[in-house]
């Protein structure tokens, strides 16, 4: 009996890249997938994060920040990097596991008026999500096809 995959979504603070991520794949995929985040070097859920996904009705409030090490004893099936720097440092990854690179900008960085910096958010959470809906489009490339059962 199989199971279903686990995809974590690595950062490096694991406080909106890979938050959002993790929260826009549980809501385009369902129960067919496990999704999870992570980070090299994490720190809190970004507050903003919690909003801009609201507005696309998904709730993220209740996921946390963990680090890497917290998935790797029972390890996902593929990671998918959304930032170049924790891509670096994780060049090699136990027992083989697939590592994908998606970098995108980090909205924590944005500076400038409340409403710029919201559309930073915003901007990052939809390229996160319409890069997750044409991954789930093509048949999820990188997930490896046999999971086995845990």
């Amino acid at each position: 009996m199989s199971r279903k995959p686990r995809v974590l979504f690595l950062c490096t603070a694991n406080a909106c890249r890979s938050q959002m991520a993790e929260g826009w794949l549980r809501h385009l995929a369902g129960r067919r997938l496990e999704s999870l985040s992570a980070g090299t070097q994490p720190t809190r859920l970004h507050p903003r994060v919690v909003g801009v996904m609201a507005e696309v009705g998904i709730d993220v409030s209740r996921q946390t920040s963990d680090p890497l090490e917290a998935h790797l004893e029972d390890p996902p099936d593929l990671v998918i990097a959304v930032c170049s720097a924790a891509a670096a440092r994780c060049t090699s990854l136990p027992g083989r596991i697939p590592l994908l690179s998606w970098p995108f900008e980090d909205p924590a960085d944005a500076r400038g008026s409340e409403l710029e910096v919201l559309r930073a958010f915003r901007a990052v959470r939809d390229a996160i999500g319409e890069r997750l809906r044409a991954w789930l489009a093509a048949g999820c490339p990188g997930l490896p096809r046999d999971v086995p059962p845990r």
